[in-house]
């Protein structure tokens, strides 16, 4: 007895002993954004929201010390499965939080989900992932990427312009903004134009589009492709003329480029700089001293994300071995979201509102977008009804 006595002593003291330095095991998350190129700028704003959030939590996640690292994809999908899997195999991360583009996401979504490795997106949200290809592994903290372009097809549809020119890059993510536009715009098409990824000069389609003279034009142009077309539309002398109505285009990210060439330009957004909360003051206020510009949309989700991680890991005392109990707490998303309403649909994108939102400067000289009025409350997105993963 003495013995048993002893040796269970024994275990509980070597118990005790392990414990402190399990607890300082650090937490691994890989950031996959695309940090070069001509949409850098996107990439940035999604690292520094996520290192801003880690620094406001302590520099922990979950009440663990954690290990932000850092690759770029370089928007090259190929590139970027090698990169994730350096990200899984050689640094055994516990999350992989990203990316910027939808064609990343895709390529790189089923290695870490056969993983068992989940995947946070903060910004790419392509309909077969949010569909057909969902996984109990794959959550976004920012959108399906239909939804903002789904609102101005409904101003559009409610303002109504009869007549309305699409012009996309020629990416999943391209095809998906066009469509979500005409889910709810029911007028005519008098164009669909599809330009190839990264072009830098729209002067063939701002002449067709001063031939056609549509009602409204609608386009999706993210990173250095934004910059160009805004300048190079009201250069053109067509902002005073045909209403220019974008997702993704006029946004923090490309504001400090445009300047003047984009106020009064609409777009459709979950969130803006202006919105009125507590949590979204503080964080503005702090990512401006940290970074000395207005945050974009991908900088709050990924703070977003940090929170997420952070309040499903204190669920499950910080452990990220069982799955399914890391799954479930994940779902929960018991964080407060710096846009408000913020809750997981069934295929793990989020269930939350959406503004149409307009270019404007404040009068401290800088440029910022701001909420215009309130689209669609508490909306789903078109695709989460296909998915059949338990999430």
């Amino acid at each position: 007895m003495n013995v048993t006595i002893k040796t269970l002593g024994l275990a509980a003291a070597v118990g005790l002993a392990a414990a402190p330095a399990m607890a300082q095991e650090k937490l691994k998350v890989g950031l996959l954004l695309t940090l070069s190129g001509p949409s850098a700028v996107l990439g940035q704003h999604a690292r520094d929201g996520f290192q801003l959030a880690v620094k406001d939590l302590g520099g922990k996640l979950g009440g663990r010390d954690v290990e932000v690292i850092v690759v770029d994809d370089e928007l090259k999908p190929d590139v970027a499965v090698t990169k994730v899997k350096g990200l899984l195999e050689r640094d055994k991360v516990d999350f992989v939080v990203g990316p910027i583009f939808s064609n990343v996401a895709v390529a790189t979504q089923k290695p870490i989900v056969d993983a068992k490795t989940f995947y946070i997106s903060v910004n790419a949200g392509p309909s077969n992932l949010a569909g057909k290809s969902c996984s109990p592994y794959f959550f976004a903290t920012s959108y399906q990427n239909d939804q903002n372009h789904e609102v101005l097809g409904k101003v559009a549809q409610d303002r109504g312009y009869k007549k309305v020119y699409l012009l996309a890059p020629n990416y999943q993510a391209g095809k998906d903004a066009l469509a979500g536009f005409k889910r709810h715009y029911k007028g005519e098409i008098v164009e669909e134009s599809y330009t190839p990824l990264n072009t830098l000069d729209f002067q063939s389609e701002l002449a067709k589009i001063a031939s056609m003279q549509p009602d409204a034009i609608f386009t999706f142009m993210p990173g250095g492709m934004g910059v160009n077309l805004v300048k190079q539309y009201r250069a053109a002398g067509l902002a005073d003329r045909i209403p220019f109505l974008s997702a993704f285009t006029v946004d923090e990210t490309n504001l400090p480029a445009q300047q003047d060439a984009a106020i009064g330009m609409l777009s459709g957004s979950n969130w803006a700089p202006n919105m009125n909360t507590p949590e979204n003051k503080k964080f503005v206020a702090a990512f401006e001293a940290a970074y000395n510009t207005v945050p974009a949309s991908y900088a709050m989700h990924s703070y977003d994300a940090a929170l997420l991680i952070d309040a499903a890991l204190k669920a499950t005392g910080g452990k990220t071995d069982d799955k399914e109990a890391l799954r479930a707490a994940i779902k929960k998303a018991e964080f407060k979201s710096l846009r408000g309403d913020f809750k997981f649909g069934a295929n793990g994108f989020p269930v939350q509102d959406f503004y149409l939102v307009k270019a404007a400067k404040r009068p401290d000289g800088k440029l910022e977008t701001e909420i215009v009025e309130k689209v669609f409350d508490d909306y789903t997105d078109a695709y989460a009804k296909e998915c059949t993963a338990t999430n």
